[in-house]
């Protein structure tokens, strides 16, 4: 039987060598190289050309949404597992929307892992089970799925970076080349769907949230 042949992107090197380690005791699989940057798992995935690239969200410089995007570009017929510490299901959807088959957070135990990448090679879509009871937790509780943080549009989460970093209406509108009157708009949907009543209050639920926005 031929062998799926895997590419892991992830900048903890020891995550990526455990990883490479239990994926080749298991005669289905075959992992054809490493990766500790977005960067560089592009150029690797369109070199290479795997069957699957495991695909760490939180990557140093271009991270790994990104990179996901682009190795669609370049490697098409590849199928993206994302990985990420995160388990907010906003990190998943967008993963899926940047082209990603599937989406298991760092809790995934390694059958899990076993099954998420046969899954995606079979063509078929997969999020983990954590993802999938929290999301489920949402429906019983009668949370919105659409709201909050999954709610957030690019140019409010890309706003929303500008603001923990202090900058000013004017400063984010300087960067960002858009009307200070854009960007006061886009703060005022932002508080409407994060249910905030101010900015005081949405730096702090920035400040302390586990999200990181980037």
């Amino acid at each position: 039987m031929e062998k799926i042949t895997i590419l892991i992107a992830d900048d903890h090197t020891l995550v990526r060598e455990t990883w490479s380690f239990i994926l080749n005791t298991d005669d289905r699989f075959q992992v054809i190289a490493e990766s500790g940057s977005g960067e560089e798992a592009v150029e690797l995935a369109r070199q290479l050309r795997p069957n699957i690239v495991i695909m760490d969200i939180n990557l140093p410089g271009m991270n790994g949404i990104e990179a996901t995007q682009l190795i669609r570009k370049y490697s098409p017929a590849s199928r993206i597992l994302g990985v990420s510490l995160h388990t907010q299901p906003t990190y998943a959807r967008k993963m899926i929307q940047k082209g990603a088959m599937g989406y298991v957070t760092k809790n995934s135990s390694r059958e899990e892992m076993f099954k998420a990448i046969t899954e995606i090679q079979a063509g078929r879509r997969y999020i983990c089970e954590e993802i999938k009871n929290i999301l489920s937790e949402q429906v019983i509780n009668g949370e919105d799925q659409q709201g909050g943080l999954n709610a957030l549009s690019q140019r409010e989460i890309e706003i929303i970076h500008f603001i923990k970093k202090g900058f000013s209406s004017k400063e984010i509108a300087e960067n960002l080349d858009i009307s200070v009157k854009t960007v006061e708009v886009h703060r005022y949907n932002i508080l409407k769907k994060l249910n905030l009543k101010n900015s005081a209050a949405l730096v702090n639920y920035i400040n302390n949230s586990q999200l990181e926005f980037e």
